[in-house]
């Protein structure tokens, strides 16, 4: 992650779509910057009792834009590592699985997961609006529904990301480095 480019967030008096996309860009930078340019050791440490690591909360934020966005809101199948996967155990797999995996896949399959998320996203809102809806799970689901719900996902996880963090190197603060920018649709 270049923190001369700073980042994204909401727009201070944008529409709807860029409100919560921003707000969404700000949490997945966030996370992104509590994650990076860790090795293997970094990525696997845990504290206490908890089972979660960096690894576990990026590989489980990889699924779950590929799951939300490329698969239920796009209409695509999900890509590697996800697709050979059987859907009943896929979850506990990525979690179980992830302090094995290479820091260099964790790092690509939630960069990679999060820009498709960008497009499937930017495409269904500047076409219809985030008041769109799609299937999901055999109920119709607005994609205002889905931003919070990731907005929420990525705040509990940048939480957790925030302390895994202090505990490997120090790394401590609230936003990532770099310039603020408003985020706009278009």
């Amino acid at each position: 992650m270049e923190s001369s480019r700073g980042y994204w967030e909401p727009p201070p008096a944008g529409d709807e779509g860029s409100t919560l996309l921003g707000s969404l860009e700000r949490q997945r930078a966030t996370f992104r910057w509590k994650c990076a340019d860790l090795d293997t050791a970094g990525l696997t440490t845990r504290i206490g009792a908890s089972e979660l690591t960096l690894a576990r909360l990026l590989k489980h934020l990889a699924y779950m834009e590929d799951l939300n966005f490329t698969g239920a809101l796009a209409g695509a199948d999900l890509p590697p590592p996800w697709a050979g996967i059987d859907a009943g155990g896929r979850s506990a797999w990525v979690f179980a699985s992830a302090d094995d995996d290479d820091p260099e896949h964790l790092y690509r399959w939630w960069d990679e997961a999060a820009e498709r998320s960008r497009r499937a996203c930017a495409e269904v809102i500047l076409r219809e609006g985030p008041q769109a809806t799609f299937e999901s799970g055999g109920t119709r689901v607005s994609v205002r529904r889905l931003l919070v719900d990731m907005i929420e996902e990525y705040g509990r996880h940048t939480g957790h990301a925030d302390l895994l963090r202090e505990a490997v190197d120090g790394r401590t603060g609230e936003d990532p480095p770099g310039p603020r920018r408003p985020f706009a649709l278009g």
